[in-house]
């Protein structure tokens, strides 16, 4: 299976609307959270950027390695977590960015062959580098929808 135009576009774009929705809130409101237990805006950045590593981690490892199992990725039992959430929000994005640039190069340059090896991920079964691609776009999405929502509760412009 080919990386199709829609996959393409999210995977090189999607994460610029993380800057174009937070530009202009203030700092004391990307780190406030709606309620107890829940993330801020601040924390959902954090994650992105935590977790583009880790995709590239599987991805790596989808390709060297026959038929990979994985968990899903949970921030709380990552370790390094915790130092990412500590990082400003603008190096957050900024390593976001740069990450960004890798992983679309990584995965645009990937041959058919490439494309269509298998990782398996416990909780969705076997998924070839296209369909984790996917995965990771939509899961990205879903996190940028909550940074909107999250702006909107929190700003006062």
């Amino acid at each position: 299976m080919a990386i199709y135009q829609s996959l393409y576009d999210r995977l090189k774009n999607q994460h610029e609307a993380i800057t174009q929705i937070t530009r202009g809130v203030e700092e004391k409101h990307l780190g406030f959270r709606p309620e107890p237990g829940k993330w801020s805006i601040h924390d959902n950045i954090a994650h992105l950027a935590k977790y583009q590593p880790v995709f590239m981690e599987r991805i790596n490892a989808v390709l060297h390695l026959n038929d990979p199992i994985f968990n899903a990725y949970r921030a709380e039992y990552d370790s390094e977590f915790e130092i990412w959430r500590s990082w400003t929000t603008s190096k957050l994005l900024e390593t976001l960015h740069k990450d960004r640039g890798h992983i679309f190069t990584i995965i645009t340059g990937l041959g058919e062959e490439e494309l269509n090896r298998i990782g398996v991920h416990k909780k969705r079964g076997r998924l070839d580098i296209v369909e984790w691609t996917e995965f990771f776009v939509l899961h990205e999405a879903h996190h940028i929808r909550t940074i909107f929502e999250l702006v909107h509760v929190t700003e006062t412009r």
